[in-house]
């Protein structure tokens, strides 16, 4: 479904501070399926899920999206086939909004609109469903500026928001990073739920590695942007990942 095909990657050429992220990097993600990318700062994560979605160019390579090459469009031109929910729960909603102002920029995306005609009222029930779905009671307070929601409230909205269209490809990038743990894990079963409910390409950046085995199908871990381990997530243990990763801190040291 995504396929990257000889990516390569660098950051200030030409200079003494030039660093070379990917080189001729090759990686196919599976159709209906959630990849967990892992690994340590630095390795490649954030800089990967950046090229897929746009918003940092390719020096080289190409990205094909269900076979088509979306390699030199832009950001806003990608985000028609690619949702996104980010680290920061403020990152992916408008909290000066209402949850319903919200909820209805998220329906209009890709296409042209005015704020003044951005509210249809023949969508609030189906606003409505959706928010009830999530079971935090956001179905009451449609007009409650976003700034005024909780993190946990904010970034269940946001992965709502992302997943309204039924993307080709969804991208996670530390979505529960921000969270204590008790609203991370709340999220985390939303986040299965959705992509399951309508069976959404995903792929998970995470550094809790307990999340990443439990909620994939499928481990990458990143090293220096190249993969050093590829499994199905049921095949992989916990305490193989630490032991991975203990083995490279070693390496460092050394």
């Amino acid at each position: 479904m995504l396929r990257i095909e000889n990516l390569s990657k660098s950051f200030n050429i030409g200079t003494d501070n030039e660093i070379s992220i990917f080189n001729n990097f090759n990686l196919e993600i599976e159709e209906n399926k959630c990849t967990a990318i892992i690994g340590s700062n630095g390795c490649g994560k954030s800089t990967l899920l950046n090229v897929i979605g746009g918003s940092i160019p390719i020096d080289q390579g190409q990205i094909l999206i269900k076979g088509k090459d979306v390699s030199k469009l832009r950001e806003e031109q990608r985000a028609i086939h690619i949702g996104r929910v980010y680290q920061n729960p403020s990152m992916g909603v408008s909290p000066s909004l209402t949850i319903l102002e919200n909820m209805s920029l998220a329906d209009k995306k890709g296409q042209k609109f005015t704020l003044k005609k951005l509210i249809k009222k023949g969508n609030v029930d189906k606003y409505v469903k959706l928010l009830k779905d999530l079971d935090l009671g956001l179905e009451n307070k449609l007009d409650t500026k976003v700034k005024f929601l909780s993190g946990g409230q904010r970034q269940s909205l946001s992965l709502l928001m992302a997943t309204m269209k039924l993307p080709d490809l969804l991208l996670l990038d530390e979505h529960t990073a921000a969270l204590d743990p008790k609203t991370s894990n709340v999220i985390m079963k939303k986040t299965k739920e959705l992509i399951e409910k309508y069976s959404i390409t995903t792929i998970m950046i995470s550094h809790n590695m307990r999340d990443a085995i439990e909620y994939s199908d499928r481990i990458i871990m990143l090293d220096k942007g190249q993969i050093v381990l590829d499994k199905p997530s049921i095949n992989v243990t916990e305490k193989e990942l630490i032991e991975i990763y203990r083995a490279k801190l070693d390496q460092i040291v050394a």
